[in-house]
């Protein structure tokens, strides 16, 4: 058990290449996205919701390195940069909105309506395309259908 703990992952960095798909997805749903809710809220939601596209995507790609890089160190520190990771990566999240919170572009409503459908969004829609077989450890392979 101890020895599965101090153990590394020497493979390749699946969670990059998991993430850099979400983000991939993401750019192709975010101007419509900020389409819709420039409309509703006009300049300042299409600003606020591009924002809150730009801080969800630079969430995943933080984590997934953050997860790639302390897995070739030791699973255990993985396991510790998953939890605590999550916590510094939400409160960082949180910095970015608050330190905009008085700038005349932010719309709130907007602003957190994006980081919570983008996050949630992203995660369900990239289920669809992650493999759980060991022979492909990250995206599945993509198949012709006819």
């Amino acid at each position: 058990m101890g020895q599965a703990v101090v153990s590394r992952i020497d493979g390749p960095a699946v969670e990059t290449t998991i993430a850099r798909d979400m983000v991939r997805r993401g750019l192709w749903v975010a101007p419509a996205l900020v389409a819709v809710f420039g409309l509703v809220w006009g300049v300042d939601g299409a600003i606020s919701t591009a924002y809150g596209i730009a801080l969800v995507m630079a969430n995943f790609l933080l984590a997934a390195a953050l997860l790639s890089w302390t897995a070739r160190i030791s699973l255990g520190l993985m396991m510790g940069a998953a939890l605590f990771g999550y916590l510094i990566r939400l409160g960082l999240i949180f910095a970015a909105v608050w330190l905009v919170r008085d700038a005349s572009w932010v719309a709130f409503v907007p602003l957190g309506i994006t980081i919570i459908v983008t996050h949630l969004g992203l995660l369900l829609w990239e289920v669809r395309y992650v493999s759980a077989s060991l022979a492909f450890p990250d995206l599945k392979p993509e198949t012709k259908e006819s």
